[in-house]
């Protein structure tokens, strides 16, 4: 393998806190290490467009608190053919950049495994998303954030359920994955979460309510994952209750977007850290993808 003497960072995919914190330890590693560093703007769309800047130390200066991505991140379907990936490959060659650093999710890494294979090229691949569903790493830079916020925002809610004996379907991200419900369901002390991985039956919503709901308490959250699917989702639970209790005070409450943001936790700051250093150390000894 020919000697790396420079090194990309692409942020891709949807954001997570901790990602700036992973691009900070990823250039001041390399440059430690003496190897040039060269930020990609805008993901793979960046990498098709020429969207790159040569980073310094000072470039990731007082980065590590911030949530989001300082690289910005952009959906490329150019990148999904090989013309795209071509075009991506001859700004690389251009740039005098030996390797890259992609740091993200599942589709994320997905195109950088294509990428590699295509060209022989060395990448490797940080993971980060708030879902946590990849495998290979006990938990994805962000998760801990998100799962934090979801914890928060719960107590928030369980507030006004108690105060109005209500029933709260409270629907948080995943991803198909149920790590964020399941998880955020035990830290917030909701009493149910219904993760895509296990299948709830109308008997089994019917034996929480009877049992869980009305016969212990005067409110109740339930965490839901999101799902693509058209049935599913707290809304789809809700109607189900509501339809069966129309004496039961029903709520939902999605939380969106807001689970993306925020300064990262102490723990994701300090995993991005390690696994930005580790890449570095991975190519220095001729690990790739």
């Amino acid at each position: 393998m020919a000697e790396i003497k420079c090194i990309g960072i692409v942020t891709s995919g949807n954001d997570a806190p901790g990602m700036n914190s992973a691009i900070r330890a990823v250039t001041r590693s390399a440059i430690y290490n003496g190897l040039k560093v060269k930020a990609v703007y805008r993901g793979y769309k960046g990498l098709i467009d020429g969207e790159i800047v040569e980073f310094e130390t000072q470039s990731v200066s007082n980065i590590i608190q911030q949530g989001g991505t300082i690289l910005k991140s952009s959906p490329s379907k150019d990148f999904m053919n090989a013309d795209g990936r071509k075009k991506a490959y001859e700004n690389i060659v251009k740039e005098g950049i030996d390797a890259l650093i992609v740091i993200g999710g599942d589709g994320t890494i997905h195109g950088a495994r294509v990428f590699a294979q295509e060209f022989d090229y060395p990448c490797i691949a940080i993971p980060a998303t708030i879902d946590n569903n990849l495998c290979g790493t006990d938990t994805t830079i962000g998760y801990d954030t998100a799962l934090n916020t979801i914890m928060q925002t719960v107590d928030k809610i369980r507030d006004t359920a108690t105060s109005h004996e209500r029933l709260f379907f409270v629907e948080v991200m995943g991803d198909g994955a149920g790590f964020l419900a399941l998880n955020g369901g035990i830290a917030a002390g909701a009493e149910e979460a219904i993760v895509p991985t296990i299948e709830i039956e109308e008997d089994q919503l019917h034996h929480f309510i009877q049992k869980g709901f009305r016969k212990t308490k005067g409110s109740s959250i339930v965490l839901v994952a999101a799902t693509n699917e058209q049935t599913g989702g707290a809304l789809h639970y809700a109607e189900l209750v509501k339809n069966q209790y129309p004496e039961l005070d029903v709520r939902v409450s999605i939380l969106g977007h807001l689970q993306r943001g925020g300064h990262p936790s102490a723990h994701d700051r300090i995993i991005a850290s390690r696994m930005g250093a580790a890449s570095i150390q991975a190519l220095l000894k001729g690990l790739r993808n």
